[in-house]
């Protein structure tokens, strides 16, 4: 019958005198019998599983007795009013005199609404928080046909453009190789430990190599091996305390965009502090970071593939001094013509007033080449020492990106950007918006 029970009666009880549990079980059957008619007589009703049994618990105490009972009912509310109403009738129990008072008729139904909307809430919750809106289940479709893209390399799990980049990322293991592959980075190649195996190693004496590790004594230890067995370039970790394979998209990019070359670390700092500053740096303005912190690795950077293309430093360095006269000469002529001191600056000159220009920036943000945005290609190309800088009164596009990621420029900064198949992770690239 309790399952069935639509409504419970709850009364309390108290006598004059010391009474048991079937004392009290006995009044509410004789007391009430015959008082509401055959229909609902409380001994009918239990017969016809119309009402349950009578739980009762009943204490004593100097020479009393109190307590409560309930009975359930399934029967409309009307008829369970009647019925709770004639207990209050009950004036004797056993041998002593007997106050009986219904306190509460509880509707079962309205505790089981409850409990199924508390239910009905927790299931909403777990189902949102699966949900999958139509432009994540998208992207992780993506994310998986990159992953599924995972190749092996000597052995070792890399991206299919590990053997033909110019440039390569180093991660730890294969879940930071599909990691990288997930968002679209596929010229990337596990260590898979400590003992950098030899395919790796050579690989970094060959290619423009950046490693990306995790932001831990591990990543520390890795990166030690690397550089007593190979040539590391550049260095980028994850966040302190975070794994490769444990990034967002953004923080992934964030980290990559943010690597330093591996000589600024100074003597008896580890890459990763070195490293971390880096990222507090990203919050000042943009005049304090390009010039206190990206322009000095980019220029290292470009200085190294000066080197390397021209086959000497000094020559390089003869054909700038004139020109550097040359514009000092012309900053006495008129202060018009002051050249910007800041990134910013140039950006303002060059973008902001719509020039149609390009301009050709070294490392200590000097001019060294411009003309017009249409040429900016050759420009590049003709750069007697390879631009830390490349500013363009127009839109960036994938053949000026290729170029300035061969010549070694840091960055390129544009009036907008445009679709790139593939963007190189040696070349940062910025909208004017981003520094007006």
């Amino acid at each position: 019958m309790q399952h069935s029970a639509k409504y419970i009666i709850h009364a309390e009880i108290q006598t004059s005198g010391v009474v048991e549990r079937s004392d009290v079980v006995g009044a509410v059957f004789g007391q009430t019998e015959g008082l509401l008619g055959e229909e609902l007589d409380l001994r009918t009703l239990q017969e016809s599983e119309k009402v349950g049994r009578i739980d009762v618990d009943i204490d004593s105490a100097d020479g009393k007795s109190f307590g409560t009972f309930t009975i359930s009912s399934g029967m409309d509310r009307v008829e369970t009013a009647v019925l709770a109403a004639s207990f209050e009738t009950i004036e004797r129990v056993g041998p002593c005199y007997a106050d009986c008072r219904v306190i509460e008729i509880e509707d079962v139904r309205a505790a089981k609404r409850r409990n199924v909307v508390d239910r009905a809430t927790e299931l909403l919750q777990a189902f949102e928080e699966r949900a999958v809106t139509g432009e994540t289940l998208v992207e992780e479709v993506r994310k998986q046909t990159r992953a599924a893209g995972i190749t092996q390399y000597a052995g070792l799990p890399a991206g299919p453009n590990v053997e033909t980049s110019d440039a390569i990322i180093i991660v730890e293991g294969r879940a930071d190789v599909r990691q990288l592959l997930g968002h679209g980075v596929k010229n990337v190649i596990a260590a898979e430990g400590t003992d950098v195996p030899d395919a790796v190693t050579q690989l970094t004496r060959d290619r423009t190599t950046t490693a990306f590790l995790d932001g831990d004594r591990g990543g520390d230890l890795i990166l030690e091996e690397l550089t007593q067995v190979g040539s590391i370039d550049y260095v980028a970790f994850a966040a302190d305390g975070k794994s490769v394979e444990d990034l967002e998209h953004a923080e992934l990019r964030d980290a990559l965009e943010k690597k330093i070359r591996y000589d600024q670390v100074t003597d008896g700092t580890t890459p990763r502090e070195a490293f971390a500053p880096t990222e507090g740096g990203t919050v000042a303005p943009a005049e304090s970071t390009e010039d206190g912190t990206v322009a000095p690795a980019e220029s290292t950077d470009g200085g190294a593939v000066a080197d390397s293309t021209t086959g000497s430093t000094g020559s390089t360095t003869g054909n700038e001094e004139p020109a550097a006269d040359h514009t000092t000469a012309e900053t006495d002529d008129g202060p018009d013509e002051r050249e910007p001191q800041t990134l910013r600056g140039h950006v303002e000159a060059v973008v902001g007033r719509e020039t149609g220009q390009v301009r050709l920036l070294d490392g200590d943000l000097s001019t060294l080449a411009e003309t017009d945005a249409a040429g900016a290609f050759d420009a590049v190309v003709d750069s007697e020492s390879s631009p830390h800088t490349v500013v363009l009164d127009g839109t960036i596009t994938q053949r000026i990106l290729d170029i300035t990621a061969q010549r070694g420029v840091g960055q390129v900064v544009g009036a907008a950007s445009g679709e790139f198949v593939k963007q190189p992770t040696s070349v940062r690239v910025r909208t004017a918006d981003d520094l007006l």
